[in-house]
């Protein structure tokens, strides 16, 4: 099932929608290599609801862990990941981890990116400069650092990052929360694979942690083909039969 640059939305609202965005199926498999890389505040289990699904529809499945140290050394981590396939592969990035498959993403094996609420900078832009001409978003009050690598507090994890996971479940991803050091947000890309690769971008209209005027500006920019959806910033969470689709549409 294909879906359209903005019935994807309308889609999610409507109660036919809940029917036909269900769990892929595996009898209809498709072959393919899917590599997920996790944002700020987060590591490689947060995928958990979306792996499964994309494994049912025949994905090859790796879920990177970086350091949350800098990009130069995210993006060296995915690059490991994409040494490690040996089909085309659909590179996946969440919040910052958008700026990782950015500057990751021109690796031979890469056939398309797909953007999640995240982060994708020009090659060498300020994105903190680019963010700053959009509405501050609720999470960033939120961010505390000690000793050099920073997070967010209890309240802004569960109630601006996590909005819309039900808390028993935010609880366990704030345990398992990823420290991010305290430069990590002012490292530049040195590349910007989305010029060269095909490129989709998911919206996250409740989102406060990326503010979505931004995500529809930055997927603009890239002439990604662009869908919205009624979540907060763990669209992967709240609703992953829709997001694992989503991804599923970028394979070759």
């Amino acid at each position: 099932m294909k879906i359209s640059r903005r019935s994807f939305s309308t889609m999610v609202a409507s109660g036919a929608a809940a029917m036909a965005v269900g769990a892929p199926a595996s009898a209809s498999a498709r072959k393919g290599n899917v590599v997920l890389v996790h944002g700020a505040y987060a590591d490689g289990s947060c995928w958990s609801k979306v792996i499964p699904l994309l494994q049912n529809a025949g994905v090859t499945v790796t879920a990177v862990q970086h350091p949350l140290t800098s990009l130069e050394a995210g993006a060296a981590a995915t690059r490991r990941a994409l040494d490690l396939q040996t089909d085309p592969t659909v590179l996946v990035g969440h919040s910052f981890g958008g700026s990782v498959i950015t500057e990751a993403g021109d690796h031979p094996l890469v056939s398309s990116l797909v953007y999640l609420s995240a982060r994708a900078p020009d090659v060498g832009e300020d994105y903190g400069a680019l963010a700053a001409k959009f509405p501050t978003p609720p999470a960033n009050a939120g961010l505390v650092y000690h000793n050099g690598f920073g997070g967010l507090t209890e309240r802004a994890f569960l109630n601006d990052f996590a909005n819309g996971v039900p808390r028993h479940e935010a609880r366990v991803l704030y345990a398992a929360q990823g420290r991010i050091a305290q430069t990590l947000f002012t490292d530049r890309t040195t590349a910007a694979a989305w010029k060269a690769k095909p490129t989709r971008y998911l919206i996250t209209t409740d989102d406060r942690t990326t503010n979505p005027q931004l995500q529809r500006f930055v997927a603009k920019r890239m002439g990604a083909q662009t869908a919205e959806v009624s979540t907060g910033h763990l669209s992967f969470i709240v609703r992953p039969s829709l997001v694992a689709r989503f991804i599923l549409d970028a394979l070759p």
